[in-house]
């Protein structure tokens, strides 16, 4: 069966954990064990979420919960009473001074951003609701909606919004044509909606009021950006085909590249070893928590059939421009995620980069991108974005659809390409 994301981090541990704290007065102090409430201050707004402390043999643990995600946090370190946790895989931490047993004070500090981005917290022990008690009763918005940012404007896109709501308590997401937004948690308090995520990478915070049965919200991203968005009930609408987004340019029926592998040497699909066989390209960052979800997917149908001809090639850019800094990021990925392909560094996340580095592409319009490719070289098809576990039937069943077209793929034999 496959573990997802949260369950696989909670099969390792990056680093050993002290955790010790001292008071003023010089006596020991020890934080609450048990349930947390986290607070993120977004320019008047309070992106909360929960997590528990707990504490065994091997030292202090901490588990963040956005919905059905909960993702293990294993590094923690505190000398005196000032605490630091950094969060795995994602080039963040939070670095924070405990009041007492029960308060932590600090900031959240987002490198991947920039050194100085940073948001103030402040986190509470004791079991309370993630926005506050929800309201029985209330309005229901449970199913699929059509969903657009920032209409009206040239930043403007479209999105299905998924909900599912158990009395006033909703989770859900939003797909987009370039990904999702990953596990969301909140209420309907009445007629008013209020989700948020955070995950180390992404900081979400979603608002919405029920209006003649329509949402009328805003959206926060850390504190970089916020826009407008608006919902209706429409069980039918549909994005674009992901398959549909990305093409070959004219005149290129192959892919061909050569790029350094993470572990030394360069790698290619025309390397002579991977003759006739099935490939998967990633295009993707170690960055980007929706790689994180494809990232799994791809690793477990490596391993399922890769006795039977398939490879896969991960292509990544990477948000830093030094190039040591950006391959150890991968390395933290590939080890902390247990991935068994190879991961190859192409050069800093930018999309005119990753064009320049493609040419083969039409564009690279997101953040994973997966280029499939059969036994004879050709491609076959290419996938833009990705609908990770958060979206639910909808990642079930191009889980399905993508265990089919693999089978299909290693069941044909090597044909040569016309006009070759």
């Amino acid at each position: 069966m496959r573990r997802s994301f949260a369950t696989r981090l909670l099969l390792f541990s990056p680093v050993a954990l002290l955790l010790a704290c001292g008071s003023p007065g010089g006596r020991t102090l020890s934080p609450r064990e048990g349930p947390w409430r986290l607070a993120l201050e977004l320019n008047g707004e309070v992106l909360p979420f929960l997590f528990d402390l707990t504490r065994n043999s091997a030292g202090w643990h901490m588990v963040v919960h956005n919905g059905e995600e909960h993702i293990a946090v294993d590094d923690l370190h505190l000398v005196g009473d000032s605490l630091r946790v950094r969060m795995p895989l994602f080039d963040s931490e939070f670095q924070g001074a405990f009041r007492n047993d029960s308060t932590i004070a600090g900031q959240w500090h987002n490198y991947l951003k920039g050194p100085d981005y940073r948001i103030a917290f402040v986190a509470h022990a004791g079991r309370v609701p993630r926005f506050g008690p929800s309201v029985v009763g209330g309005a229901r918005i449970g199913g699929l909606w059509e969903t657009h940012f920032s209409p009206g404007t040239t930043d403007a896109y479209d999105a299905l919004g998924i909900f599912h709501q158990v009395d006033g308590r909703v989770t859900g997401t939003f797909g987009t044509e370039t990904g999702d937004y990953r596990f969301l948690e909140g209420v309907m308090d009445g007629d008013s909606l209020k989700l948020s995520c955070f995950d180390g990478s992404h900081a979400f915070l979603f608002k919405a009021v029920l209006r003649n049965d329509s949402l009328l919200g805003r959206y926060w991203s850390g504190t970089h950006w916020q826009e407008p968005w608006v919902a209706v009930r429409n069980p039918d609408f549909h994005l674009r085909d992901p398959d549909s987004l990305t093409f070959l340019k004219e005149g290129h029926a192959m892919v061909d590249f050569s790029f350094p592998s993470i572990d030394g040497g360069q790698v290619s699909p025309k390397d002579p070893r991977r003759a006739g066989r099935v490939m998967m390209v990633q295009v993707m960052g170690s960055w980007c928590p929706n790689c994180v979800d494809e990232t799994l997917l791809l690793d477990e149908m490596y391993a399922k059939y890769r006795d039977q001809g398939l490879d896969v090639i991960a292509v990544a850019f990477e948000k830093y421009e030094d190039e040591p800094r950006a391959i150890n990021a991968l390395k933290r990925f590939r080890d902390q995620l247990n991935v068994k392909y190879d991961i190859l560094y192409a050069g800093s996340a930018n999309k005119d980069v990753a064009g320049s580095k493609l040419p083969f592409l039409d564009h690279v319009m997101s953040y994973p991108t997966c280029i499939f490719i059969d036994r004879s070289g050709k491609v076959r098809r290419i996938r833009t974005g990705f609908y990770g576990p958060g979206t639910g039937e909808h990642y079930a069943h191009y889980k399905r659809n993508l265990d089919a077209f693999l089978q299909q793929l290693l069941s044909e034999s090597v044909a040569p390409l016309v006009g070759a």
